[in-house]
Formats: structure tokens, C-alpha cells, sequence
């Protein structure tokens, strides 16, 4: 007999969190493991409970779930991660998947749908709402248009250099944590780490270093 898939439900809004429970417990092949309100919770939920599948809302406290998306894979990274948000702008739904998400869909998307969608990414599946999988097919098409050539800084992880961008365009250390879906602590980490990496003194030094590579731009 197939063993349930063990679901974690993680949305700061508690009706959509509870009617979300409700759906996925008539399901026969479905468990819920927990419906958490915050991003810390899910990660302790997820990782302790051995979740196959955690719903994932961008926006909530305890570093949102950009930040929890990251932190499972990073202990679990057999857990498939679906994002479930009303966010559906280019910022939030790049950001997802370079954490790591294997779904993003919108809170609009039919019980049915989400059903369907936990069962998709369980089987290694990736799975995104109509209007989001024409945005990721338009956005590889056109990187495709624009060739390959090697990222700057390659000494950077992808999400340094992610958040050196932000530092060459001015941007400061919180309106990059809002950007990006971090804590401001992660980015004063991700900004300290950039200049160790790249052997500078000063944050205005990183940014002379990232215009002149093309970033900040």
C-alpha cells in the first residue's frame, strides 16, 4: 500500500489556511503533517516532520518563504516546495525559484488544481498557474536570445551576486530584504560575504566593482 504524502500548509491568513487544511484532509492519499502561520514554523514542520510537500506563502512573518523555502532544501532537499501567494510579479516568482520551488501558483488557482499540483511535485514535477508559466517561458526564451555567457564574480554564490545587483542599483540593506524575501540580518551576511569575496574595504567600492561587470545596472 502507498504511504500518504505528507503535506505542511504554511499561510499567515487563517481561513485560507484552514479551508486549504480542510482540502487536502478529505484526501485519501494526502496527510497534513501542519498548517503554520509563519515561515519558522514551516521549517521546523517540514524538516522535523520529513514533509514531502510544503504550500508556501511568500509573505509572512519569520522571514517569509523565500527565506523558508531556502532553509528546507537546504536540510531537506528531497521536499518539493509550492508556492501558494497572490504575488505574481516578476521579483517574487524568480526569486521562488531560484530557492528552489518546483511550483508556483496563485491563490486563485481551484481546490482541485492545488491538489493536483502536491501530487505533480511529489512525482518531480514542476508545476506553475497559466499566467506564471508564460512569464518563466517568456523569460528563458528571451535569455536564450541572449546567449550564454559565463556570470559575473563567479567566486559569488547566485544569491550574492543577486543581492551585489541590488547594491550596484543603490538599494539598501532593507529595501533589498524586502526585494528579496530575506530577514535584514541575511542581507547584512550576503553583503559582508560579497565584500570578503571580492576583497574590498567598502560597500562603495562593491559597487564600482558591480557597475564595471555590468550588474547594478
Amino acid at each position: 500500500m502507498t504511504s500518504a504524502l505528507r503535506v505542511v500548509i504554511a499561510d499567515d491568513h487563517p481561513v485560507f489556511r484552514d479551508g486549504l487544511q480542510s482540502t487536502l484532509a478529505d484526501e485519501p492519499s494526502l496527510e497534513v503533517l501542519a498548517a503554520v502561520a509563519d515561515g519558522e514554523a514551516a521549517v521546523s514542520a517540514a524538516v522535523d516532520g520529513a514533509a514531502d510537500v510544503v504550500l508556501m506563502d511568500l509573505r509572512m512573518p519569520g522571514g517569509g518563504g523565500i527565506e523558508a523555502t531556502t532553509r528546507i532544501l537546504a536540510q531537506r532537499p528531497g521536499t518539493a516546495i509550492v508556492v501558494l501567494t497572490m504575488s505574481e510579479d516578476d521579483d517574487s516568482v524568480f526569486a521562488a525559484l531560484r530557492a528552489g520551488a518546483k511550483g508556483y501558483l496563485l491563490k486563485e488557482a481551484q481546490a482541485d488544481d492545488i491538489v493536483r499540483a502536491v501530487r505533480a511535485v511529489a512525482s518531480g514535477e514542476a508545476v506553475f498557474g497559466p499566467r506564471i508559466a508564460d512569464r518563466v517561458l517568456a523569460f528563458f526564451s528571451a535569455a536564450g536570445l541572449r546567449g550564454t555567457s559565463a556570470a559575473p564574480f563567479p567566486q559569488l554564490t547566485d544569491r550574492e551576486r543577486e543581492v551585489l545587483d541590488l547594491v550596484g542599483r543603490g538599494c539598501d540593506n532593507a529595501t533589498i530584504a524586502r526585494r528579496l524575501f530575506l530577514s535584514d540580518k541575511t542581507v547584512r551576511n550576503h553583503v559582508s560575504a560579497c565584500l570578503t569575496k571580492l576583497q574590498v574595504a567598502s560597500r562603495a567600492e562593491a559597487v564600482a566593482l558591480a557597475r564595471d561587470a555590468g550588474l547594478g545596472g
